[in-house]
């Protein structure tokens, strides 16, 4: 049985080079290709491929966000994240949001194949160099335990966290839902009281965290 992979990234150049790649590899196939991250989860709910090759910085939707959209609704399906970014902000959130893999760009293609068959085989694959943000003692869990804005925030609440997050003001933001300043106020103070912080700061990194806005290359 074939292994059935869906490429995410929002470069041309680089998923016509892995679909080039892959398609040399014995029993693998790309089935599809997504430059953004709404496009990588409405292809993967309607054509269930066995793996998604998803880059982080996607604009829409990052790979985050839809990360955690696709393992939701089809736990199933395998993610690696494939990005620049080796920090452990970026690694954490990507296996907190159910990537089961973690590769840097600028590692060899072999290494890709590799993590490949660890992924599809059950296992969790990072590369060299960011094993740093693993929880040794907790075999490979991470460490960290932020819950989802999904869980605790509503969807108007999410909303407002998103367009606070992209420096609207309270006047604009009641402008763009069609929703008064105060309800907005009350919605902002809501969301500080669930997530536990009054500072914009993290609530911004909060919402790059759980893809509600675009990650910047």
């Amino acid at each position: 049985m074939s292994t059935r992979i869906l490429l995410a990234d929002d470069h041309r150049l680089v998923r016509e080079g892995l679909r080039s790649l892959i398609k040399q590899q014995f029993g693998m196939q790309v089935v599809a290709e997504a430059k953004d991250g709404r496009t990588a989860v409405r292809l993967a709910r309607k054509l269930r491929p066995s793996l998604v090759i998803m880059d982080v910085t996607m604009p829409g939707l990052n790979g985050i966000g839809a990360t955690r959209q696709i393992v939701s609704e089809a736990p199933g399906i395998k993610v690696i994240a494939l990005s620049i970014y080796s920090n452990s902000q970026f690694v954490a959130a990507m296996l907190d949001a159910g990537a089961s893999g973690y590769l840097l760009k600028d590692r060899s293609f072999e290494e890709l194949i590799s993590a490949i068959h660890t992924v599809i085989g059950g296992g969790t694959y990072l590369s060299p160099g960011i094993t740093d943000v693993i929880d040794e003692g907790n075999q490979g869990r991470l460490s960290a335990t932020t819950r989802s804005v999904y869980s605790v925030l509503t969807h108007r609440q999410r909303k407002v966290l998103q367009l606070m997050a992209e420096g609207k003001s309270t006047k604009e933001i009641a402008s763009i839902l069609k929703i008064s300043v105060k309800t907005v106020e009350t919605h902002r103070d809501q969301i500080m009281k669930r997530l536990n912080t009054r500072s914009v700061a993290k609530l911004t990194r909060y919402a790059i965290r759980e893809g509600l806005i675009p990650l910047e290359d």
